[in-house]
């Protein structure tokens, strides 16, 4: 069976929000800006000198693109126990069910194209406050 689809072109990003994990997007293609089914595409950023609160996406995976800003730190793991170091350039994949924490030491907002298979606004984020007590212990310790 075939149905007719149309393209649709969205002229620029959407008004910026706050995402509950505490980073900004604006989305250019999802499910509220082009009826999408199974993605949404649009920028992050990170305001320089804050961090995310440590959450996971429970049932989605996103991929990001590192466009600009100073480097950005990514806790990542069960007790948050990886550190990687991301720079404008890199790619980073982050698999559903994954906790994570991005930290933005610098002082220049950290900008990226993201991509993830839930085309919705309100993803499916689930808050993780026991890891982010671990995180500020984790700093007194360093």
């Amino acid at each position: 069976m075939i149905t007719e689809r149309q393209a649709k072109v969205i002229r620029g990003a959407g008004t910026p929000a706050q995402a509950e994990q505490g980073s900004i997007y604006s989305a250019g293609v999802s499910a509220e800006t082009a009826g999408a089914a199974g993605l949404w595409l649009g920028i992050i950023s990170l305001p320089p000198g804050r961090r995310t609160s440590a959450h996971l996406h429970a049932a989605h995976e996103s991929a990001l693109f590192m466009m600009s800003g100073g480097e950005v730190e990514l806790f990542t793991g069960a007790k948050l126990e990886h550190r990687d170091v991301i720079r404008p350039g890199d790619y980073l994949f982050i698999p559903a069910g994954l906790p994570h924490v991005a930290v933005n030491p610098s002082d220049t907002p950290a900008v990226f194209m993201g991509a993830r298979t839930d085309p919705n606004a309100n993803e499916s984020v689930v808050m993780l406050p026991e890891l982010d007590a671990r995180l500020v212990e984790m700093a007194r310790l360093t």
